[in-house]
């Protein structure tokens, strides 16, 4: 799976938190703290599209682009890509469960649970 750059994160966060789509003009002025031409925003975007993370409405002017998949989603990919490098599995796995909140042991034990 391709990875975010610094700018491209900000704009996926941005898309992940709204259901709507947007133009790259309203993405400019959400991106708080930077002052970025419109020309550089469409081009994040683009290079998103190319890595498969946005998808762009061509129906309407200016276009709108909205994620493909959820935050959740590309994080679950990412930990799948993580494990699936790993010469031993189980001693990453070992060393993940070991790590985690008592919070997040407990949520693993209710989706590992029964099925």
């Amino acid at each position: 799976m391709a990875t975010l750059g610094e700018l491209e994160r900000a704009v996926m966060d941005l898309l992940w938190a709204r259901e709507e789509s947007q133009s790259a003009y309203q993405l400019q002025e959400q991106l708080t703290g930077r002052e970025l031409a419109a020309t550089t925003v469409l081009t994040v975007l683009s290079r998103l599209e190319a890595k498969g993370f946005v998808e762009r409405e061509r129906s309407s002017r200016p276009h709108r682009y909205r994620a493909v998949a959820s935050r959740e989603d590309h994080m679950a990919t990412l930990m799948h890509d993580v494990l699936g490098g790993a010469t031993d599995r189980t001693a990453v796995l070992e060393r993940f469960v070991g790590s985690v909140t008592p919070e997040d042991a407990e949520a693993l034990r209710r989706l590992l649970g029964p099925r």
